[in-house]
C-alpha cells in the first residue's frame, strides 16, 4: 500500500503563519502537523509514501527527507502550480504503483481508522461529523455508499462530510483527466468523483476520530489532543525549587529555572530557557531556542521556535510565531467581558476565549497590550504602550 500526502498548498486561511512556512508544516505539539499524520499512516503498517509538494516544499524535503529517519520511504512529486485537489492527485500518476490512500496533510487520523481503510473497498471516501458541515463537502449516504457530495453548501442536507482521505486503484486517473475547472477556478477532486457517486460506486468510511486545522484558532484544539498521550521526558536541565505536575517533555539543553512552575501536559523544545519564576499552564507547546523568563504566564498556546517572552508578560490562548519578541509588561488579552464568541478580521472562531495569532518576527515595546481577537502579521513593530487590536499587516510599524 502508498500513502499519497497532498502537501503543495500553502493554506492561505492561516495567513500570517504561512508567509514563511507551508500549513503542513505549522507545528502541534512541537512537531509539523504533517508529521503527525504520516506516524499514524506508518504505524497503520505503511511504508511508502508519495508527498504532494509545492509551496515551501524546500522546508517539506529538509524536514521529512528520503524518510529513513521516521522508518520509511518517501518520494516526491512537485505540483507546479496549485490548481486544486484533482491536480494534486494527478501528480501521483508516475509514481503510484497500484491501489493507494490519499490524504490531506493538514489534519489529524487515528492509525486505527487508517489501518481500516487500506483494508476496506475501493473507491472509497473517510467521512466524518462537524457542527459547521457548510464548510465542507457535505454528504449523504446509504448501505455504506455516497448518494450525495455538495461542496461548501449553504444549506447543508447533514452533518456528514467529506474528510479528505481516500482509497484509490489507478483507475482515478482516467476520471481526473474529465475533470474541467470548477466555478472557483480549480480542478477539483469531487467532480471526479461525481461520476461514481451517481453510480453507487463509492463506498464511505466513517472516521472514529478526525481534526482539520482549518484556521490557526483549530491549532489550540489539536495541540491539546495530540498532547494527551505525551510521557513525561526530562532531557534538559531542571534547577531545585522547579514544580513539575503532570507530563512535561522537556528538550536537551533547556534549563529550567528555580521558582518556575509548570503544568502539564506541557512540551518544551531544545535549547530553552525558562525562568526564573515563570508560571506555564496546561497544554502550551514551546519550540526550541525560546526564552520565557522571569514572572511571565503561558496558557494554552502554541509558542513557535527562537521567540522571547522575557519578563511579566502573559499570553493565553494564542499562537504566536517564530522569532518574536515582546517587551516588559506586554499582554494578551484572550476574554471578552460579554462571554461572546471572539473573532478574528471578522472570522468567528466558535471560542469563547482566545487571544492572538502573531506572525513571524513581531517586535513589541514594553507595556503593549493586546486585545482578545488580534491579529498580527508577520514582522510588524511596535512602540511601547500601544493599545492593539484588529488586523495588522506584514510589516506594520506602529510609533
Amino acid at each position: 500500500m502508498q500513502c499519497v500526502v497532498l502537501a503543495a498548498g500553502e493554506g492561505k486561511r492561516m495567513r500570517p503563519l504561512t508567509a514563511k512556512r507551508p500549513k503542513v508544516m505549522l507545528p502541534l505539539a512541537n512537531r509539523p502537523m504533517m508529521e503527525h499524520l504520516v506516524l499514524a499512516a506508518r504505524d497503520a503498517g505503511i511504508t511508502e509514501f508519495i508527498f504532494i509538494v509545492g509551496y515551501g516544499e524546500r522546508e517539506i524535503r529538509k524536514h521529512f527527507g528520503d524518510g529513513g529517519k521516521f522508518g520509511i520511504h518517501i518520494e516526491y512529486s512537485t505540483q507546479r502550480h496549485q490548481r486544486g485537489t484533482a491536480d494534486a492527485v494527478g501528480a501521483a500518476r508516475d509514481l503510484v504503483t497500484g491501489q493507494f490512500l490519499v490524504m490531506n496533510g493538514d489534519m489529524i487520523l487515528k492509525k486505527e481508522d487508517i489501518k481500516k481503510m487500506c483494508h476496506g473497498k475501493s473507491p472509497c471516501m473517510g467521512i466524518s461529523t462537524t457542527d459547521h458541515p457548510g464548510d465542507y463537502g457535505v454528504v449523504l449516504t446509504e448501505r455504506g455508499l455516497i448518494t450525495s457530495l455538495e461542496e461548501k453548501s449553504k444549506n447543508p442536507k447533514s452533518n456528514l462530510i467529506n474528510a479528505g482521505a481516500y482509497l484509490f486503484s489507478p483507475e482515478i486517473f482516467d476520471l481526473i483527466d474529465n475533470v474541467h475547472s470548477s466555478p472557483r477556478g480549480e480542478l477539483e477532486l469531487t467532480d471526479a468523483l461525481s461520476g461514481l457517486v451517481e453510480a453507487h460506486q463509492l463506498h464511505a468510511y466513517h472516521l472514529s476520530y478526525w481534526m482539520d486545522v482549518g484556521y490557526p484558532w483549530d491549532m489550540l484544539d489539536a495541540n491539546a489532543m495530540l498532547m494527551e498521550t505525551l510521557e513525561a521526558d526530562k532531557k534538559g536541565t531542571v534547577e531545585e525549587g522547579v514544580t513539575l505536575q503532570n507530563n512535561v517533555i522537556i528538550g536537551e539543553g533547556t534549563v529550567i529555572k528555580s521558582g518556575t512552575y509548570i503544568e502539564g501536559p506541557c512540551v518544551i523544545g531544545k535549547n530553552c530557557r525558562i525562568g526564573p519564576h515563570a508560571y506555564i499552564r496546561g497544554v502550551t507547546s514551546i519550540g526550541d531556542d525560546c526564552h520565557i523568563g522571569h514572572c511571565s504566564e503561558l496558557k494554552n498556546s502554541i509558542i513557535m521556535s527562537g521567540t522571547k517572552i522575557p519578563h511579566f508578560n502573559y499570553i493565553g490562548d494564542s499562537v504566536v510565531g517564530a522569532g518574536c519578541n515582546f517587551g516588559a509588561g506586554t499582554k494578551i488579552a484572550n476574554l471578552r467581558h460579554d462571554h461572546t464568541n471572539i473573532r478574528v478580521c471578522g472570522k468567528d472562531t466558535r471560542r469563547k476565549k482566545f487571544g492572538a495569532v502573531i506572525g513571524d518576527e513581531v517586535r513589541f515595546g514594553i507595556n503593549c497590550s493586546i486585545n482578545v481577537g488580534t491579529m498580527i502579521g508577520s514582522e510588524a513593530q511596535f512602540a511601547p504602550n500601544s493599545f492593539i487590536e484588529g488586523c495588522i499587516g506584514d510589516k506594520a510599524v506602529i510609533r
